[in-house]
C-alpha cells in the first residue's frame, strides 16, 4: 500500500467542545478590514469577538477545531470577477474548516458529527448546512480532510490524472513542489512510474522532497538558475508540467518543453500579489502545435 505524504493545517481552540461551550459565549474572528495592495499586512484584517448566536430551526452550530491557510485566499480578498465571490468587507475571512457538530437543529446534521466546510477564520460557525459534507475521524485524522482528502488533494489528483495524463516513463515537472497541491502531484506521479523533478526555494525543502516524498530530482529557483537547472534534471524535456506559481519560472519550464506535452495551469502563486499587469508566457509564440496548455480549478 502506498502512503502519501498528506500536509497538515492549523488547529482552534481546545478539543472539550461541549464543556467549553457551556463556559463562553465569545466567538473569535477574524474579519476583512481593506482590501490589500501588493502583499497582505496586519491591518487589513480586523479581530472581533461577538456572541455565539442562538440557531433556530434548520441550523447547526460548528466548533470549528482547523482552518486551512491556502493561496486561494488572496484571490479572494480582490474585488474582482472569478470562481468565487470576493469576500467582502467586514466578513468573517473565508477558510477551508473542519469542525464539530455542538448543537443541531438541521435533520441531517446530529451532535457529535464532523463535518468540513469553508466556515470561515472563527471559533464557531452558525450553517443551514450549505456546502457542508461529514467527515470520518475513524477513517483519516481531521486534518487529512483539508489536504490529501481535501480541496488540495482533489486539486492534484484530478489536475495530474484526468489533465496532465501522465504515461510511465514520462518526466513530470512540478512547480511548488513543496506545497499542499505539489507535493501531492510528485507523490502521485512517482506512483504512475514518471520522473519526477520538483521545483521549491530552499535546500531544506528540495532535500524533503528527495529523502521523504521520492523525488527523481529538484531545483532549488533561490539559488539556481532554473533554465539550467532544468536542462540537466530534465535531458529528455518536459512531457507534463503542473504549474502552480507562474511567472519567470513557467517561461523557464516552456524551454525544455517537449512536442505534445502537457501543461497543467493550477497556479500562479508568485503573481498573487502583483500591483502591476501580471506576467504571462514571453515565448508563448512557441507554444502553438506543440504543448497543449489547460486550466484546473478545484475549489469551493
Amino acid at each position: 500500500m502506498t502512503t502519501l505524504f498528506a500536509p497538515t493545517c492549523r488547529q482552534t481552540g481546545s478539543k472539550n467542545n461541549a464543556k467549553e461551550r457551556a463556559m463562553t459565549t465569545i466567538n473569535r474572528q477574524w474579519r476583512l478590514k481593506t482590501r490589500p495592495v501588493g502583499a497582505p499586512s496586519t491591518e487589513t484584517w480586523d479581530y472581533t469577538e461577538t456572541e455565539i448566536p442562538t440557531i433556530t430551526d434548520g441550523q447547526l452550530l460548528i466548533k470549528i477545531d482547523y482552518i486551512s491557510i491556502d493561496p486561494a485566499m488572496r484571490g479572494w480578498l480582490n474585488d474582482a470577477k472569478s470562481y468565487i465571490k470576493p469576500v467582502q468587507i467586514g466578513e468573517v475571512m473565508r477558510a477551508g474548516t473542519v469542525g464539530e457538530v455542538i448543537e443541531s437543529k438541521h435533520e441531517k446534521f446530529a451532535v457529535g458529527d464532523y463535518v468540513a466546510g469553508h466556515d470561515g477564520v472563527q471559533s464557531y460557525a452558525v450553517s443551514d448546512g450549505t456546502g457542508l459534507h461529514k467527515v470520518d475521524p475513524n477513517l483519516a485524522p481531521l486534518p487529512y480532510y483539508l489536504g490529501v482528502l481535501g480541496m488540495p488533494g482533489m486539486t492534484g489528483y484530478f489536475g495530474l490524472l484526468k489533465t496532465g495524463q501522465p504515461k510511465a516513463g514520462e518526466t513530470v515537472v512540478v512547480s511548488g513542489a513543496a506545497g499542499a497541491v505539489g507535493s501531492l502531484v510528485g507523490q502521485i506521479a512517482k506512483i504512475k512510474g514518471c520522473r519526477v523533478v520538483g521545483i521549491a526555494g530552499g535546500s531544506e525543502k528540495c532535500k524533503f522532497l528527495v529523502d521523504e516524498l521520492g523525488f527523481d530530482a529538484t531545483i532549488d529557483y533561490k539559488n539556481e538558475n532554473v533554465k539550467k537547472a532544468l536542462k540537466q534534471t530534465c535531458p529528455n524535456g518536459v512531457d507534463v508540467y503542473f504549474d502552480n506559481v507562474g511567472g519567470d519560472i513557467l517561461n523557464d519550464v516552456l524551454t525544455q518543453i517537449n512536442l505534445h506535452a502537457r501543461i497543467v495551469i493550477c497556479g500562479a502563486i508568485s503573481q498573487y500579489n502583483n500591483t502591476e499587469a501580471v506576467k504571462g508566457p514571453s515565448n508563448y509564440l512557441s507554444l502553438p502545435g506543440q504543448p497543449r496548455p489547460y486550466g484546473r480549478h478545484c475549489g469551493v
